[in-house]
């Protein structure tokens, strides 16, 4: 029994590509941006706070601005809300700035605690922790 013999197809001449005077755009419109209208983004850390101002997502909003807006009823820093959402920090990036160019969300520093505790406060909480 012999193989099958494979018979070798022309390929098919290459379009060309498109001339300057032809009326089609030489580049596809793109489906998504990354920043804003200005090219912008918010400046933001893993630690700033998210607090979201709407109680509900507008019915316009994504299935993720969505998702974020409910997590931000109390704040939340990015970090968490990048573990919450699965999503990198980039991608968070972009949707915060999208909400916070719409006024949906504040953007708001960490708390900033003291460098160092009161050593005497912390004595007396300890002796009254070893008189239990």
């Amino acid at each position: 029994m012999t193989p099958p013999q494979r018979q070798r197809r022309d390929l098919a001449p290459e379009p060309t590509p498109p001339q300057e005077g032809d009326g089609k755009p030489g580049n596809p419109e793109r489906m998504y941006v990354v920043a804003g209208p200005d090219g912008e983004r918010a400046e933001l850390d893993l630690v700033t706070l998210i607090v979201a101002r709407a109680t509900d997502p507008p019915p316009s909003a994504s299935p993720e601005q969505a998702a974020l807006l409910r997590l931000c009823a109390a704040p939340l820093s990015v970090a968490e809300l990048s573990a919450y959402l699965h999503l990198p920090f980039s991608a968070m990036g972009v949707l915060l700035t999208e909400l916070l160019t719409a006024e949906l969300v504040q953007a708001r520093a960490p708390i900033v605690r003291k460098a160092r505790s009161d050593r005497s406060l912390l004595e007396a909480v300890m002796n009254g922790l070893q008189r239990l």
